[in-house]
């Protein structure tokens, strides 16, 4: 073979490598029941705030935070959050948290939070705007040539 050839395998074993570490490390969204089974292992739960039952977080101790998370399924989980309290945890819509389920809970190391869109409100009175503009009847005829 011609050295030409060898450093083609060779990077194309190499990209293979590469490959395959990257489809490793990405990870999917798991439902609780799916967290469970994975029990320590890091998964990504996705859901919304549970705002039935309450939130513990303690002034004494700014790093720690518990919560009730609800997945697509109906399904829900006690989150234990070892850090400070976001901000806007209660307006989100949807949270995403890596961590890990371990016991009799699921012991979160990130947030991310999905904030309502700010486009919602506009998005209606756009729709609005377009129903009214259809219900009008036309303006009637008007040229717009000068006339000199």
């Amino acid at each position: 073979m011609k050295k030409v050839h060898i450093i083609l395998l060779v990077l194309i074993a190499g990209a293979i490598a590469v490959l395959i570490s990257f489809l490793h490390a990405a990870s999917t969204y798991e439902t609780v029941a799916g967290a469970k089974q994975k029990m320590g292992k890091t998964v990504s739960l996705i859901g919304k705030l549970d705002k039935t039952q309450p939130i513990e977080f303690d002034q004494k101790n700014p790093n720690y935070l518990s919560f009730t998370l609800i997945d697509s399924l109906g399904s829900s989980v006690k989150v234990v959050y070892n850090n400070p309290k976001p901000e806007n945890l209660e307006t989100s819509e949807r949270l995403v948290l890596k961590g890990a389920y371990k016991n009799d809970h699921f012991e979160c190391k990130d947030i991310m939070m999905k904030c309502p869109s700010k486009y919602k409100d506009d998005m209606k009175a756009a729709e609005k705007n377009i129903q009214n503009t259809t219900q009008t009847p036309p303006a009637e005829n008007v040229s717009t040539e000068k006339k000199y």
